[in-house]
């Protein structure tokens, strides 16, 4: 860990380099105070509100779809005007 995990620098791809604004790096026992554990045969929890995001992704479906409808209704409209003359 880093006595200022902000102030490490983003290499890309989830790599991080250590600056002299992050500090240097803290060694000790995991568990002990300050330090977090890793656990065998668990997964990281997410950090994403799954039913909100299927939220917004039906919103995002439902006006696409009514977007879609206009301009097939405008294609219909210039269709029929054309044929009027």
């Amino acid at each position: 860990t880093f006595a200022n995990e902000v102030g490490l620098v983003a290499l890309g791809q989830n790599l991080l380099k250590e600056s002299p604004a992050s500090g240097s790096p803290q060694t000790g026992t995991p568990g002990s105070t300050g330090f977090g554990t890793t656990l065998q045969g668990f997964l990281e929890t997410s950090n994403v509100d799954v039913v909100s995001e299927i939220t917004n992704l039906i919103t995002a479906q439902r006006a696409y779809e009514m977007n879609s409808k206009v301009i097939e209704t405008s294609d219909q409209m210039l269709q029929t005007a054309t044929n009027l003359r």
